[in-house]
């Protein structure tokens, strides 16, 4: 596939899932940028619009929700720096045990413009098991338990809440595809193809495309360098059979 060509017969419009040093642990950055520097990455790129997306809570290295008026005052100064581009604040929610199946109550969803969600190796999601069986050799009957564990907390949380993006599906947790894609399908979700993540593949895509789910590109990323990586996953799922159509921040040139 020519990345180069691809560039050039198409655009991302718009990368709803990044992460800044607000994506933090301690003195340790998950996230290397500050919101100003994704939002000149993404004006940089020529994108319409940009979401700030750190890490649920109960991540090791998640957003504190003290936090959120300070990334608000971030977020605004980067729109008035960049009045062409609009700046969203949202969240990569953990997918867990807990009522609604996030570490994000739902009371708290007001905080945040929209709420992204995933698999992440935190505590209440199996973390140890999953981090094992993704790194190592696991048995069979072990994997497939986890399968249907994991699987049912993804179903769970997308039927309780309203989530914008399930993030990186099928990484760092074992999933069974078509209840997922299925899922999706009925509430609506979009499914991401990720451009940091090796899932999912094109063979996890073929999987979801016989669903009635729409696509989204993110960069998922942690530096601001990263904002707006799109051709690769672009090409990945024209590899899959994918019509662009499908994709709803891809527009032709």
């Amino acid at each position: 596939m020519d990345i180069e060509r691809l560039k050039t017969e198409y655009r991302l419009r718009y990368d709803h899932h990044t992460h800044t040093i607000y994506s933090r642990v301690g003195p340790y950055l998950h996230g290397k940028g500050r919101i100003i520097d994704n939002a000149r990455a993404a004006a940089k790129r020529g994108l319409d619009s940009l979401a700030i997306t750190d890490h649920g809570p109960s991540d090791f290295y998640g957003l504190a929700l003290k936090r959120i008026p300070d990334m608000r005052r971030d977020i605004a100064k980067a729109k008035l720096t960049f009045p062409k581009l609009k700046v969203y604040l949202g969240v990569e929610a953990d997918i867990v045990d807990t009522p609604n199946g996030l570490d994000v109550s739902p009371a708290d969803f007001d905080k945040f413009d929209f709420v992204n969600a995933g698999y992440h190796y935190v505590p209440r999601c199996h973390m140890i098991h999953n981090w094992l069986s993704f790194h190592m050799p696991w048995p069979d009957f072990l994997c497939r338990r986890l399968r249907k564990q994991n699987t049912a907390r993804i179903v769970k949380a997308l039927k309780s809440n309203d989530i914008n993006i399930l993030t990186h599906p099928g990484d760092k947790a074992f999933i069974d595809e078509y209840a997922v894609a299925k899922a999706c399908e009925e509430t609506g979700t979009l499914v991401e193809i990720n451009a940091r993540h090796k899932h999912p593949n094109a063979d996890d895509l073929r999987i979801y495309k016989q669903y009635d789910v729409r696509f989204v590109i993110s960069s998922d990323a942690h530096r601001p360098k990263h904002v707006g990586r799109y051709a690769e996953s672009l090409a990945l799922a024209i590899e899959a059979g994918i019509d662009t159509d499908r994709i709803v921040n891809i527009e032709k040139r």
